[in-house]
């Protein structure tokens, strides 16, 4: 019989012939989440009905939409993002990472070559089918890259709604996924504010230097400027990246700071570690790369807090 995980969405095959009477409780082996057997366990043959198994599958909760975003760069944006985005995957969501950055760094991380992304589909070029590259189980990525320039162009030139450019192209996808994941370029451009014009949530990197801090606060300042707009978008992740346990002094000095004004949104910090940026020189995830590392424990950390669910991996 086909058995469907109620949280992950994932089905799988078991032999309803094994099963005890008694057990009514059953394990998904995609998100290790348990889930009442019993409910899935109906008609001749202990076959689930089409109504049961269509209630299954319908979508409990609406997409999570959220940017990893800053406007100063080399603070681990796009590495976050893309293991954010592949940690959630494997932990059995469907997942979206979208490339909103000119340097297109999503695509190489991952070792994947795609012809063809977000411009294609902002443009009308292609449909999202040929626009979309799935990079792993239950992860696809719309590409970004030098093309996004001409994306920038488009919605300069509108008169009216320019801002609504990117959800008009990605609203239509999400109720696909899961989770749609943004990684933002740099700066602080149309592209950036189009993204935030989409997005419910907020995940924000910061690397552990004055720079960065003060790259924050004026970010926030710009965020409160569309928030004018778009109340329904919030602050939900800090994120300290480059944790240096060698210069614990200054490490500590800039993460009280952070503590100081920030505590409610904070998160585990990543720690500095090699790993993390040897990784994607072989097209892997800090998972695949090296799933016992420091790096790879930090962002499990991470989309425990982000899944809100604290068995995730186990």
């Amino acid at each position: 019989m086909q058995i469907t995980c109620p949280h992950c969405k994932n089905g799988f095959k078991i032999d309803e012939r094994k099963i005890p009477d008694n057990v009514k409780i059953a394990r998904c082996k995609y998100c290790h989440e348990k889930f009442d057997l019993s409910e899935q366990i109906e008609g001749k043959e202990g076959t689930a009905s089409p109504k049961k198994e269509a209630t299954v599958r319908k979508k409990i909760v609406p997409t999570r939409k959220m940017a990893v975003s800053l406007s100063k760069g080399g603070v681990g944006k796009t590495t976050t993002a893309v293991n954010v985005s592949a940690g959630l995957a494997f932990a059995g969501f469907k997942v979206l990472l979208v490339d909103a950055d000119t340097q297109g760094q999503a695509s190489y991380i991952l070792g994947i070559n795609p012809a063809a992304g977000l411009t294609e589909l902002v443009t009308g070029e292609l449909n999202a089918e040929e626009a979309l590259t799935k990079a792993r189980n239950n992860l696809w990525v719309l590409a970004g890259g030098r093309s996004l320039a001409g994306v920038r162009r488009l919605i300069d030139r509108q008169d009216f709604g320019g801002e609504r450019t990117l959800s008009n192209a990605l609203e239509p996808l999400e109720k696909d996924y899961d989770f749609v994941i943004v990684d933002t370029s740099p700066g602080w451009d149309p592209l950036t504010v189009n993204v935030l014009f989409y997005v419910r949530e907020l995940l924000i990197p910061v690397s552990l230097e004055i720079m960065s801090l003060q790259g924050l606060s004026e970010f926030l300042k710009s965020v409160s400027s569309i928030q004018k707009y778009r109340p329904e978008l919030e602050l939900k992740y800090i994120v300290p990246t480059f944790l240096d346990l060698r210069v614990k002094k200054k490490v500590n000095t800039f993460l009280d700071k952070l503590n100081q004004y920030y505590s409610r949104y904070m998160c585990d910090p990543i720690r500095y570690n090699n790993i993390i940026s040897q990784a994607p020189m072989y097209g892997k995830t800090v998972y695949e790369f090296a799933p016992g590392s420091r790096g790879s424990e930090d962002y499990r950390n991470l989309v425990r807090n982000i899944a809100d669910n604290p068995d995730l991996f186990k």
